[in-house]
């Protein structure tokens, strides 16, 4: 499945509740960041990217939970059980979607540094990533819209921490410290 086979089959179309939901929230994340900005709480920066967090995070709860259809309750307790799957049946569409769920959060993690105006620790991008992800997980088992594993949330989590990373290295090496 290549990714735009995976965008239009886990992307549909937003409800008009969906979409008014999303707009207010939108709309008051950029009122209340445009009034820090103004009370010079932020920078404009920070203000765009926290924006951007809200856009892309209702993006990724868009996809991996509100717009699925409900199935049946399923999950998988077993850490690492993709991994063995991966090894023992070398399951390359499994390994693929292990990429593309270590990807999955690469630019929340990449948002966090900006957001903070600092560096992040490395610990704290990956507990972002973890908490953002099981979350997901969570609305995903109550709501019987996906699987429920242990081994997505590694997998974000770790993305979210490879996104900040690279962002802070980056930065500085720009900056030449």
């Amino acid at each position: 499945m290549d990714i735009y086979q995976i965008w239009t089959t886990y992307n549909k179309e937003w409800s008009g509740n969906e979409i008014v939901a999303f707009s207010i929230l939108l709309l008051m994340t950029v009122i209340v960041a445009a009034g820090c900005v103004y009370r010079k709480k932020i920078r404009i920066i920070q203000a765009v990217a926290v924006v951007m967090m809200v856009i892309f995070l209702g993006i990724v709860f868009e996809s991996t939970v509100f717009t699925r259809t409900s199935t049946v309750r399923q999950y998988e307790l077993m850490p690492f059980w993709s991994w063995k799957a991966v090894l023992k049946y070398k399951d390359w569409t499994l390994l693929k979607e292990i990429l593309l769920n270590c990807i999955l959060l690469f630019p929340a993690g990449a948002l966090l540094p900006i957001i903070a105006n600092h560096k992040i620790k490395w610990y704290r991008a990956l507990l972002f990533g973890l908490l953002v992800s099981a979350v997901i997980e969570t609305s995903q088992l109550v709501f019987m819209r996906g699987l429920f594993e242990w081994d997505d949330m590694i997998h974000n989590g770790f993305g979210c921490m490879i996104g900040s990373m690279v962002i802070q290295l980056g930065v500085k090496v720009r900056g030449g410290k």
